[in-house]
């Protein structure tokens, strides 16, 4: 298939598939003219890197799991290792929600005398509590 086709089976751009052939993640099997040419299992592969993205495996981490050869090697202590990972993050997300809708249902007659929400705000000037896009920006 030419990296039109797979752009458009896919999903995914022809810029980005450019960049994931430099990065090893697929590999074109050779060109039509100008334009890349890739096997059908490439879709396969997308579909893998897409997932590990999802789950928030970095480009790096993605390409240990799929290795060099078609079949991907992919690390059960890294998934479970990513698992637990996520399981934290999920912590932090729930007490994070459960904070704002107790603040967005406060009685108290300001949110600084609300116990509670001092509490949260202590626990996140602290690091102890960290928002999502703030632990992305730092990674």
């Amino acid at each position: 298939m030419e990296i039109s086709q797979v752009a458009k089976k896919s999903g995914v751009s022809a810029s980005t598939l450019r960049f994931y052939e430099e990065k090893g993640l697929i590999k074109s099997i050779g060109r039509q003219g100008i334009r890349r040419v890739f096997s059908s299992n490439v879709l396969e592969r997308l579909e893998l890197i897409a997932l590990g993205r999802a789950a928030g495996f970095s480009l790096e981490e993605i390409s240990g799991i799929l290795g060099t050869d078609a079949k991907p090697d992919i690390d059960r202590a890294l998934l479970l290792k990513k698992a637990s990972e996520l399981d934290g993050t999920i912590k932090k997300l729930e007490a994070m929600r459960d904070g704002l809708q107790h603040a967005a249902a406060c009685t108290a007659p300001s949110h600084l005398e609300c116990p509670r929400f001092r509490r949260l705000m202590n626990l996140a000037a602290s690091g102890v509590i960290e928002g999502v896009a703030a632990n992305k920006a730092v990674k």
